[in-house]
């Protein structure tokens, strides 16, 4: 079997397990939300926390305890990390090759609290155990329980009518977190345990040379199946290796590479079956992720052909693209994880993205600039996708001179500079945070390559930050105060000013009547929809990036 042939299984048996579980878990996490009953374990954690789980909010104190939440989260895990030291299971000093200084911890707190997990360091040899564990590892699960907890909220903003209440914030992180992520990632750790990834309390186990017996090799150990299990599943991507999911004690086989990339994408293209189910129309969801499976199938061809037949600048061997390959995962199944944690806000890596061709690192870049929708993160790639419905029923009402519907709400002036202000948030950090890096002379010099690549490394850098993507070209040395701080600032604005807008244009939206369908009503489950969305889609980005893109990648390309 040849390397197309053999990538071209690999994606297919993963589509075909990805629209399997769609329907039943998706109408699981349907009656996750829609439930009105409590568990005992979630009644307890309402009672210690002082929640009244009856009680719903309006759309500004969801949006207060979801920063509220966040910024306690942030200083929790920013004076976990300076005090570490002082913890069990702490690195010892010999091995511990990155000093975690103020700026440092300030920006992986923000980074793992915005979902972006960002890694100026290098995990295994700068965090312990006890921060791995009780630190890292949680936000991966309570920021993804964020993300689908805002989601829900826009949904119910759609489907309510007359009223203000978008429910009940804490309830829904609660069960976002206990009841859907936390069993899936129980038996997914398993799996992964049973692939090869490492589970344990080592900190480094000395190994003799089994041939001489003379020379040892130190190998590091760590609970990492617990952490690389929710890394995915949240869409999170912080690797509990400096080099991620290349590593073999995070992802040792190619059959455990095709289940973390299942992992990343199963529950983002599993909600908008839920969407479909809240709204009371199914078909609306079936609309949805037919926008987000069309937009991924284009990215994977096209960055899979980039990689096995246009090298661009990238040395080759045996035909592709090998630079910064791992040799058992072969370059289409590499393109396929680059392509899925750049779609979605994941990060995690299995390859160099800064060693790929100049058009295969274009696409990286282009995925996330689509804003991750396609499915995008954990809650925030149907909240996304959400919006630029809204923003494409808009631009249909203006050209047949009628007042854009969708879903039974009309979309005002009101809601439309909502879903604008939502879109407009991180191109204006992308291209603001890239044009004054490139414009200072000492931030120019993180930049590993000069030319074309050098700023393809800051635009991909503040590409992920403010996209809560956290992949990297790894050229660019960002472990700097002045990185620390902007990219910081990046991850914080591209997480919550979004959320705001969303939960903004929610509670407008929950405050209409249902208009009735009429026969000048915009359908928005057919085909037609869906093509108008995926158009609007990428014709709003390529209008937003393409200069950006044709002074880095696309001038690098055409040079080569």
């Amino acid at each position: 079997m040849n390397t197309t042939t053999a990538g071209i299984v690999f994606a297919a048996t993963l589509i075909l397990a990805l629209a399997l579980v769609h329907i039943p878990l998706g109408d699981y996490m349907y009656r996750v939300y829609a439930g009105e009953k409590h568990n005992r374990a979630e009644r307890i954690i309402y009672r210690a926390i002082g929640v009244q789980p009856g009680v719903e909010q309006t759309w500004p104190v969801y949006a207060r305890s979801v920063l509220a939440f966040s910024a306690i989260g942030v200083l929790f895990l920013y004076f976990l990390q300076l005090l570490q030291k002082h913890l069990p299971l702490h690195l010892p000093a010999a091995e511990q090759t990155t000093e975690m200084k103020p700026d440092l911890a300030w920006n992986t707190a923000i980074s793992f609290v915005t979902n972006t997990n960002w890694q100026n360091y290098a995990g295994d040899s700068t965090m312990g155990h006890v921060v791995q564990m009780t630190g890292l590892s949680v936000q991966n699960f309570v920021s993804a329980a964020v993300g689908m907890a805002v989601a829900v909220a826009l949904v119910r903003g759609f489907a309510r009518s007359r009223t203000g209440d978008l429910g009940n914030f804490w309830v829904d992180l609660v069960r976002g977190t206990i009841r859907i992520l936390l069993p899936i990632a129980f038996v997914g750790a398993l799996v992964l345990v049973a692939g090869g990834v490492i589970q344990n309390f080592h900190l480094y186990d000395q190994i003799a040379d089994t041939v001489a017996n003379t020379n040892k090799q130190t190998l590091p150990g760590g609970p990492v199946a617990s952490q690389e299990v929710i890394k995915l599943l949240g869409t999170n991507g912080g690797g509990f290796f400096n080099v991620n999911s290349a590593h073999p004690f995070e992802n040792p086989t190619a059959w455990t590479n095709w289940i973390e990339i299942f992992l990343l994408l199963v529950i983002s293209f599993s909600l908008p079956r839920t969407f479909g189910r809240l709204v009371g129309d199914r078909k609306q969801g079936y609309a949805i992720v037919a926008v987000m499976a069309t937009l991924a199938m284009i990215s994977l061809a096209l960055n899979n052909f980039f990689q096995l037949r246009h090298h661009g600048t990238v040395p080759t061997a045996v035909g592709a693209a090998m630079e910064g390959v791992e040799t058992r995962f072969g370059v289409s199944n590499s393109a396929t994880f680059a392509t899925a944690t750049t779609l979605t806000s994941t990060g995690a890596v299995d390859s160099a993205h800064d060693s790929y061709s100049s058009l295969g690192g274009m696409m990286t870049m282009f995925n996330m600039q689509l804003g991750e929708v396609a499915p995008g993160g954990t809650g925030s790639g149907l909240y996304g996708m959400l919006v630029l419905a809204v923003i494409t029923v808009f631009i249909a009402g203006l050209m047949v001179g009628r007042t854009p519907e969708y879903l039974g709400k009309k979309i005002t002036p009101k809601e439309i500079k909502f879903a604008a202000a939502y879109f407009l948030t991180t191109p204006l950090l992308v291209l603001t945070g890239t044009a004054i890096a490139m414009a200072l002379p000492g931030e120019r010099a993180s930049m590993a390559n000069s030319g074309p690549h050098g700023l393809s490394e800051v635009l991909y850098a503040f590409t992920s930050a403010a996209n809560n993507n956290g992949s990297a070209f790894a050229g660019l040395s960002g472990n700097t105060v002045w990185w620390n701080t902007a990219l910081g600032l990046a991850m914080v604005f591209g997480r919550f000013l979004p959320i705001i807008f969303v939960l903004a244009l929610a509670g407008s939206l929950a405050q209409q009547g249902h208009t009735p369908a009429s026969i000048g009503t915009l359908p928005t489950h057919r085909p037609q929809f869906v093509g108008l969305v995926v158009g609007v889609t990428v014709i709003l980005v390529a209008l937003t990036f393409l200069p950006a893109l044709a002074l880095g990648p696309l001038a690098e390309g055409i040079h080569s």
